[in-house]
């Protein structure tokens, strides 16, 4: 795929980037490799000042940095300036708690006295999607700059310019050379640079063929990988829920960043009692909603990232349909300039149709009525993903019975999936491994180092 950006609400080039050379990126890993020496060596404190600046430049340049957002892949402009503003929360959280996470940890053995210490590894390839192209960045490189990690970083190929401008940030915070660096290279090229020796671990945020790809690399090599990857994520709605609330969270659930969001609310689930009444709300809700410029504080709903992007989901809608598939409102690519989808609702949706098995990346919501609560969690559990679930209901002690029997990385109460530096992210089956956000995040690539203090009489 070119570098380069192509703007979805024209479909227009914008500007192009030349892949970088393979001398080019070797002096670049050396350089990351060559800071690290350096780095791993700095307080804590030293970094955290670092991840502070960056958080704050990120704040003075949010209107710039959101417009280009919304330029490369056509996230609705205030929705943009809330990525960057989550961003910013990252490395300000990391700063702020990161020393308190890694401090030693003291051990109570039966013979001296022993500890286990949290020290860096080395550099760091991260291979980052263009959905959030700010704070999927963020969430793997504070963590592990404040733990002394060097990161490099191959960003995806419609966003070269957020690419640009997040080394730019570095750059104007006075981070050492090598301490973050962009690549200006190719998915397969990234998958080959996990052989590099100077290269000690690999995170992943993408599809399931990408993950799969860098996994294989990264085992062939042992290097240690955290994967986040699809999501077929859960909105189960059952009879006792506050519907008018509960359609309201359903539309953010499923339109936010246009419907491109690996946690988005993507299979509405409705127990019989309530379905009627809540898709009737939901499907006036989405066939209201403004579509057009994401740049327009007007508009609600954008393109989706690319043309090829807008294909693809138009073609698992037509197989869908061909299989069985019924579409309750829209299904069809709209009359206009741009990589658009119309809002869309699929039922009548079935094992062996493609939108029962298939993460539907965009603005198409699959709905289905079950008789009773189990039969919900069955159903919801009948997928190879496993990110996030919602549960709508007013008992949340049932609530949280319910989230104890899906099989997902993250279950929220009366709220769509969502995420904040507090937080941990991940999830289990096909969508990956390993966890992003909160203390756990910080604990992926680090050496738990034992350090054992022992008398010279004490037994073997």
């Amino acid at each position: 795929m070119a570098i380069q950006t192509t703007n979805p609400f024209t479909n227009k080039t914008v500007k192009s980037f030349k892949e970088m050379t393979e001398t080019a990126v070797e002096g670049k890993v050396a350089n990351a490799q060559e800071a690290f020496t350096r780095w791993k060596e700095t307080s804590y404190q030293h970094r955290a000042d670092l991840l502070h600046k960056v958080a704050t430049l990120m704040r003075v340049k949010k209107s710039e940095l959101a417009q280009t957002i919304t330029l490369e892949m056509g996230k609705i402009l205030s929705q943009a300036e809330g990525e960057i503003d989550l961003s910013a929360d990252i490395f300000d959280y990391y700063a702020n708690h990161g020393e308190e996470f890694l401090a030693d940890k003291v051990l109570d053995p039966e013979y001296g006295t022993a500890l286990i210490r949290n020290s860096p590894i080395g550099v760091l390839l991260g291979v980052m999607p263009w959905n959030f192209p700010f704070y999927q960045v963020a969430r793997f490189v504070a963590p592990n700059i404040m733990v002394g990690n060097t990161v490099l970083l191959k960003h995806a190929s419609i966003v070269p310019q957020c690419a640009a401008a997040l080394e730019e940030l570095f750059a104007e915070a006075e981070a050492p050379e090598g301490l973050y660096t962009n690549l200006f290279i190719s998915g397969k090229h990234a998958s080959t640079l996990v052989s590099d020796k100077r290269i000690k671990g690999v995170s992943l945020t993408g599809s399931e063929e990408a993950g799969a790809s860098i996994a294989i690399e990264a085992g062939k090599y042992l290097k240690k990988v955290v994967l986040e990857l699809g999501g077929n994520d859960v909105f189960i709605i059952l009879e006792d829920a506050d519907i008018d609330k509960t359609v309201e969270w359903a539309v953010v659930g499923r339109m936010n960043n246009n419907g491109q969001c690996c946690v988005a609310s993507k299979r509405f689930i409705a127990v019989e009692s309530i379905a009627d009444t809540f898709i009737q709300k939901f499907k006036d809700a989405l066939s209201k909603m403004k579509v057009g410029d994401p740049m327009d504080p007007e508009t609600e709903l954008g393109p989706l990232s690319s043309e090829e992007a807008a294909v693809e989901l138009a073609d698992q809608v037509k197989r869908s349909v061909d299989q069985g598939a019924k579409v309750l409102l829209g299904g069809k690519r709209p009359d206009r300039e741009g990589a658009f989808m119309e809002p869309t609702i699929l039922t009548d949706l079935k094992p062996g149709i493609a939108a029962y098995h298939e993460e539907l990346f965009g603005p198409v919501a699959s709905f289905y009525v079950v008789k009773d609560e189990e039969a919900a969690i069955i159903l919801a559990n009948d997928s190879d993903f496993g990110l996030g679930a919602s549960v709508f209901t007013q008992d949340i002690k049932r609530g949280k019975r319910i989230a104890d029997q899906i099989d997902a990385g993250m279950v929220f109460i009366n709220h769509p999936t969502w995420t904040q530096a507090d937080l941990p992210f991940g999830g289990t089956k096909r969508s990956g491994f390993g966890r992003e956000l909160s203390e756990l995040g910080i604990h992926e690539f680090v050496n738990k180092k034992l350090i054992r203090v022992s008398e010279l009489n004490d037994p073997f």
